[in-house]
């Protein structure tokens, strides 16, 4: 797939390094989120021969806990977050402070970073081509969180969008919530055709299984959804290569 692996340097194999990747995950059912981000750890610290790499969420009962067990004072935070919003700030802040890692260094959310939009960008061109559709003439539907409780999550997403039309060439990039106007719903129905949908979530948790196709079948779209951003391949290497080369990021405040 095109545009998932960064160019820059990667840290020696022996590196000791010990991180933590925390999703938010899945409230209804958290068990399958939990499982599938720690296996997506164990696929990072495959990357990493000698770096302890594990996996938790938030929303899974003891998960943080028994993620850090056993790691040193210096284990580092990977936020598999799309956005430095109330999740951040806030939810994971108090998930950190409650199993005493309130001051694990947290990196930037991987939502933010270049090489994640590079890598929605690459499954975009990827989904263009598969559906034989030409780039100048189709519309992308970001499908996004947003939030309620704050308007990080959206600035996020309308960032990205942008950047993704930059790094795409499509007609147009536009976002739709799934818990804030415009609903998502609502975005896929006023998209002109050709479109297709790119769902920006890490995982397949109830939004991309359920929110997602129930706004398809309420709006009537009918063009090409692809796979949620974070579960396509090309993730654990682009965590990888990023863990290698970023400094820890500034704690959220």
């Amino acid at each position: 797939m095109s545009g998932t692996r960064s160019p820059s340097p990667t840290a020696p194999a022996t590196d000791p390094r010990e991180v933590v990747l925390i999703a938010f995950g899945s409230l209804s059912d958290p068990s399958p989120q939990d499982a599938a981000i720690a296996a997506l750890a164990e696929e990072v610290a495959a990357e990493r021969p000698g770096w302890r790499v594990r996996g938790a969420t938030m929303a899974a009962e003891g998960s943080i806990a028994a993620a850090f067990d056993g790691l040193g004072p210096g284990a580092e935070v990977f936020p598999l977050l799309m956005s430095d919003g109330w999740l951040l700030r806030r939810v994971l802040r108090d998930a950190l402070a409650a199993v005493g890692r309130g001051d694990a260094p947290p990196r930037t959310p991987i939502g933010l970073m270049p090489s994640f939009h590079a890598h929605c960008a690459g499954l975009i061109r990827d989904g263009l081509a598969q559906a034989g559709l030409a780039a100048a003439d189709t519309t992308v539907v970001l499908a996004a969180h947003g939030s309620a409780r704050g308007p990080r999550p959206a600035a996020c997403a309308r960032a990205l969008c942008d950047e993704l039309l930059r790094r795409t060439g499509v007609r147009a990039v536009v976002p739709g919530y799934l818990e804030e106007a415009p609903f998502l719903a609502d975005a896929l129905a006023a998209a002109p055709a050709p479109a297709l949908c790119l769902p920006c979530f890490m995982t397949n948790a109830f939004h991309a299984t359920s929110d997602v196709p129930g706004a398809v079948a309420e709006s009537g779209f009918a063009g090409p959804v692809l796979a949620a951003a974070g579960t396509a391949p090309g993730i654990a290497a682009l965590i990888a290569d990023a863990l290698a080369v970023a400094a820890p990021g500034t704690r959220a405040a």
